[in-house]
């Protein structure tokens, strides 16, 4: 059998009968062990005996009547007193023929003919007295005991059943709706058990695979989008380099282009990466300052060659758990960004401070900064104030895009704000990130 459900079904009612049918046989045992018990003359008939043949002797027939009668009332069975030769001494009925029921084995009781029988011998052999109990060991008045049970027992073997196979049948569901492309399912088990670990498992399992599954769809959308106008313009300079007079300038146009895509592609996957597969990048410690000083150093070869400079305010040394790949690029694409806005003979002011167990960065260019409904859309993927896409004003709008993503996988947050003159871009991080 295959279902989970009728398995734990059967083993339950399994179990219930195995149970019933020992207590029924225990019950029985203890049945016929109490019957013995009771008329075992060692215990009860050697005194009714006794008391018996005092009342015949004493008053005779009528007074052995009465109290005979009085014992049969008040005891379970029937009870006569007999002579040695089995002779009924109320009735006159011969009782010899139970003698040779019980073998005329003395006080042993004995069951026959569907009675239980019970000779008993005085001690100067003179009288017997005959127990017989008519009552057959009934089970049947135990059928409606056995039912509540089984009907007790049958509810709970179902609730059992369906607390663990209602959530395993939801999950396979659900993993069917998941594999069937529906990304969006989740089981949302609240259970504390095995099942609710599976399930949130899966929960898990399923978040991760969606974000994945995401994080390509948007690589792919990204580069069909953004590498139309690259490819055309490769295409025309491509053109130009056959046809055109001055081929190393159509040459260099080329090369130019070309390298504009290799950026424009390592920008779009390393943004993914960042974004969906943050488990790849396993937390170090990092020494923040030296990382934001290492960048500064980086660019001033490229801040020389626009004429400005860079300089750095920094307090203690700092260290936090993180990627250090990533906040590097992080710091440095914001670096970047300000170096290409910032005019000629100016200044970028970088500064590094902590507070409030944070870690606290801060960028400013003296450039022409950004209208203020632009301030929070910077940050997003492809946005640019100037639509152009040509790398002297801007570059394709990703830097800022993955610096917000990498922040945010380090819980800490970026924003910017118009420093008048010039542009300020704050980045935050926990120090315990």
């Amino acid at each position: 059998m295959r279902s989970v459900y009728a398995k734990i079904l059967l083993w339950c009612f399994a179990t219930l009968v195995l149970s019933l049918a020992a207590f029924a046989a225990v019950s029985v045992f203890r049945a016929m062990h109490s019957r013995a018990a009771l008329m075992d003359p060692g215990r009860v008939d050697a005194m009714l005996l006794e008391d018996a043949a005092a009342a015949y002797e004493s008053g005779g027939q009528a007074q052995l009547a009465g109290y005979m009668d009085h014992l049969n009332r008040g005891l379970a069975g029937r009870r006569y007193l007999t002579d040695a030769q089995g002779k009924d001494l109320v009735t006159g009925e011969d009782r010899s023929a139970w003698f040779d029921a019980v073998g005329r084995k003395w006080g042993v009781p004995r069951h026959t003919g569907g009675r239980f029988i019970v000779v008993q011998s005085s001690l100067d052999g003179r009288y017997r007295l005959v127990v017989v109990n008519d009552t057959p060991l009934d089970l049947t008045v135990y059928i409606p005991f056995y039912l509540l049970i089984l009907a007790a027992v049958a509810l709970v073997c179902w609730i059992l059943a369906v607390n663990i196979a209602s959530p395993l049948r939801s999950l396979a569901r659900t993993v069917d709706r998941f594999g069937a492309g529906d990304l969006s399912v989740r089981v949302n088990l609240t259970r504390k058990d095995e099942i609710g670990e599976l399930g949130r498992a899966f929960d898990r399992m399923a978040e991760r695979i969606g974000t994945l599954v995401a994080a390509e769809r948007r690589l792919l959308q990204d580069i069909s989008h953004e590498l139309r106008s690259p490819l055309a313009r490769l295409s025309f300079a491509t053109e130009l380099a056959r046809t055109a007079e001055d081929r190393e300038a159509a040459v260099a146009r080329m090369k130019k282009e070309i390298h504009r895509l290799t950026d424009l592609v390592g920008a779009l996957v390393q943004m993914t990466r960042a974004e969906g597969d943050p488990s790849a990048n396993l937390p170090e410690l990092v020494r923040i300052d030296e990382l934001v000083a290492g960048v500064v150093e980086d660019c001033r070869l490229e801040a020389d060659a626009r004429g400005c400079g860079i300089v750095m305010k920094a307090g203690d040394p700092v260290t936090l758990r993180g990627d250090e790949e990533l906040l590097r690029r992080a710091v440095e694409n914001v670096l970047r960004n300000s170096i290409r806005y910032t005019p000629e003979g100016s200044l970028v002011e970088v500064s590094l401070e902590t507070a409030c167990n944070t870690v606290r960065i801060a960028v400013r260019d003296y450039g022409p900064g950004v209208p203020d409904w632009a301030l929070a859309k910077i940050f997003q993927t492809f946005f640019r104030v100037d639509d152009s896409r040509d790398s002297a004003t801007g570059g394709a709008g990703l830097g800022l895009a993955i610096t917000k993503r990498a922040i945010h996988l380090h819980h800490g947050n970026v924003w910017a704000e118009n420093a008048a003159p010039g542009l300020r871009v704050r980045i935050e991080l926990p120090l315990a990130a």
